[in-house]
């Protein structure tokens, strides 16, 4: 299991709703990526892939089903804090650190949010 803690949501990190993408990144991201990204601080780290197809993504209570992982998804997460979490059906190719969820729903994420993977 992975557990984090929405810290701070940038300004624009909202923005890509309609999309229905959700850009994770950790606290140390550089400012211009800040900007895009609900910032989190890991509260329990998992040893080897916490993001696994067919696993859980849990954010305040809210479960989807994660349907695709990028190939680089868990190695970005345990050492940036970052992945892109999209909300719909992949098209093409899955980048190495995207991850795919459904239900296709735009999760509720505030400061202070928690979200687990397991």
């Amino acid at each position: 299991m992975y557990q984090t803690i929405v810290k701070e949501i940038g300004p624009m990190a909202q923005a890509f709703e309609a999309d229905k993408i959700v850009i994770l990144f950790g606290m140390q991201a550089p400012a211009e990526l800040k900007e895009i990204s609900f910032l989190h601080q890991v509260e329990q780290g998992a040893e080897g892939n916490a993001i696994k197809e067919g696993g859980a993504l849990i954010i305040d209570g809210q479960e989807f089903q994660i349907d695709k992982v990028g190939s680089a998804a868990n190695e970005n997460l345990q050492t940036l804090g970052h992945i892109s979490i999209y909300f719909t059906e992949p098209e093409g190719e899955v980048l190495p650190g995207a991850v795919f969820a459904s239900p296709h729903t735009y999760p509720i994420i505030q400061e202070g949010s928690k979200i687990t993977f397991k």
